[in-house]
């Protein structure tokens, strides 16, 4: 008798169905303790509440969709490379650079959308400066048209104001430290 093949005797195998491996993958979660928690909301509190007032006074609000998901980077998981000051505001003026110039060139069209993003990641790439909100910023900015000052406010300014509130509170825990990195 012919013995089947591992792949097939991993798909008779009821234990290796993808929902009977949510319990094992539950072990690879992050675990946040308490005091994690209350400087995580503390912070992207802080950190989102000047971005609003910031989104708002450049006329720019869909920005802070892309901050807010890079509040989730640093202050949850600022340990992170991808939340290291480098990533941040390289990867966001990147994909502010990218979105501007193709805006300037090519209109607001869809397919500047997509063209604008995938040059952005390829640019976070090849600097080393990868940050996936990055790829939001360009997207973002392209949607809303943006000009040049898009650049230094909200998008620079942004991330200075993002780094500075996850310094600032995420080193006020014992037994952290932000960031792990400058360049």
């Amino acid at each position: 008798m012919k013995k089947a093949s591992p792949l097939l005797e991993r798909l008779r195998d009821p234990r290796s169905a993808p929902f009977c491996q949510a319990e094992i993958s539950a072990a690879y979660q992050p675990r946040f303790s308490l005091a994690q928690m209350v400087f995580s909301w503390i912070g992207s509190f802080l950190g989102i509440a000047a971005l609003a007032y910031l989104s708002v006074h450049t006329r720019y609000p869909l920005i802070a969709a892309p901050f807010g998901a890079s509040a989730v980077l640093l202050f949850a998981i600022p340990e992170n490379p991808l939340a290291q000051p480098r990533n941040v505001i390289g990867g966001n003026c990147l994909g502010a650079i990218v979105c501007i110039a193709f805006v300037q060139l090519f209109g607001t069209e869809p397919w500047v959308m997509a063209i604008a993003v995938a040059t952005a990641i390829k640019l976070m790439q090849l600097t080393r400066t990868l940050h996936p909100l990055g790829g939001a910023v360009a997207l973002v900015g392209v949607m809303s048209g943006v000009s040049w000052d898009f650049l230094w406010t909200p998008v620079l300014a942004g991330s200075i104001v993002m780094i500075l509130c996850t310094l600032v509170l995420n080193n006020l825990l014992p037994g952290r430290r932000y960031p792990q990195h400058w360049l």
